[in-house]
């Protein structure tokens, strides 16, 4: 069994093409992702840049994500960019993982318009959504972002974070940690803390700000 994690850069559609828009809301602008083999350790790894189809780069995705118009000009749009990144991932079994299930909605709706003849069990029977897996596991009943997860591994992000192949790095990471039951229990006792009562979590506030304040609103 093969394992890859996946992350996406989208960029909104166009106002003026109003029947796309009620369809498709965004448009993918890079694919990342890498692979993880049975053992759980990389061992490739996939990006490209993805050219919009229904208007240019807008100024806010260029300050999220730093990709430009420049950047995705000469890149391939949706669809070979697409059949590239299912050719990579191959025959061999495969789950595909992502930090929330927004990805997976972005490509459903995206091929719906774009590849209609593509099967989309091909993504549904491979898809696992690790950010609600990784809660689950820690009995959090709201979703934990990316950087508070690894923040409570007490491992910085590496890479910019809203890069789609260090996204998809990061969170690989945590896919790897899970696997250890033990191990990931004592990583995340600082967060099971948290989750105790006040005067346990005033201590582990001082460590651990961002997810203390995170506390506070569940």
């Amino acid at each position: 069994m093969k394992h890859v994690v996946i992350d996406l850069e989208m960029n909104p559609v166009d106002r003026e093409h109003r029947e796309v828009r009620q369809r498709m809301r965004e448009e993918v602008i890079e694919f990342g992702a890498v692979r993880l083999g049975e053992n759980f350790q990389q061992e490739d790894t996939f990006q490209c840049y993805v050219r919009p189809e229904y208007g240019a780069i807008k100024k806010h995705i260029t300050r999220l994500t730093s990709i430009t118009q420049a950047m995705v000009d000469t890149a391939g749009v949706f669809v070979p960019s697409f059949q590239a990144f299912v050719d990579w991932v191959g025959d061999a079994p495969t789950t595909i993982y992502s930090w929330s299930m927004s990805d997976i909605k972005q490509l459903k709706s995206e091929c719906r318009v774009k590849l209609p003849a593509f099967d989309l069990a091909w993504l549904d029977s491979r898809w696992v959504d690790l950010q609600q897996a990784f809660d689950d596991r820690l009995g959090l009943h709201n979703n934990l972002a990316l950087k508070h997860a690894l923040g409570a591994m007490d491992k910085n992000f590496e890479g910019k974070q809203h890069t789609a192949l260090d996204d998809a790095i990061n969170t690989s990471a945590i896919l790897a940690l899970m696997q250890d039951d033990a191990k990931f229990k004592r990583t995340m006792q600082p967060v099971l803390d948290i989750l105790q009562p006040k005067e346990v979590a005033t201590s582990i506030g001082d460590l651990c700000p961002e997810l203390l304040k995170l506390s506070e609103e569940l």
